[in-house]
């Protein structure tokens, strides 16, 4: 009877530390989430206050007094201004590498490839 009444004692002390060790764990864990939500909404406001601040940096009549304050040189663009699609000039060619050691010195040879004057033999 007496080695029953001791195994109890034991498995009740086993029983009392696995509950206290489970309910440590979960105040750690309630400390964590604690924690974790004061960072969120930390982060929230700092992302609350970041719009606010893009919102007004972004606002037209803002933008406008900077443009006019910083760039009085420059006029309102008018749609007279822009041309049609057929008046636009021609694209300028296409110069193909050809393959080799030098590609720079391969279009410095092509004529007319840096659109200046062509070479001029030299005189005999």
């Amino acid at each position: 009877m007496r080695l029953l009444n001791i195994l109890v004692i034991a498995v009740l002390i086993m029983a009392a530390s696995f509950v206290y060790k489970i309910k440590f764990d979960s105040t750690l864990q309630l400390e964590r989430i604690a924690k974790l939500r004061g960072e969120i909404r930390k982060e929230r406001s700092t992302v609350a206050n970041l719009r606010a601040e893009w919102a007004r940096l972004e606002a037209p009549d803002r933008i406008k007094g900077l443009a006019s304050r910083h760039l009085p040189h420059l006029r309102q663009a008018h749609p007279t201004q822009f041309d049609t699609f057929d008046r636009l000039p021609e694209r300028p060619p296409v110069f193909v590498v050809p393959p080799g050691s030098d590609p720079i010195g391969a279009m410095i040879a092509m004529p007319d490839a840096t659109g200046s004057i062509g070479r001029q033999k030299a005189p005999r």
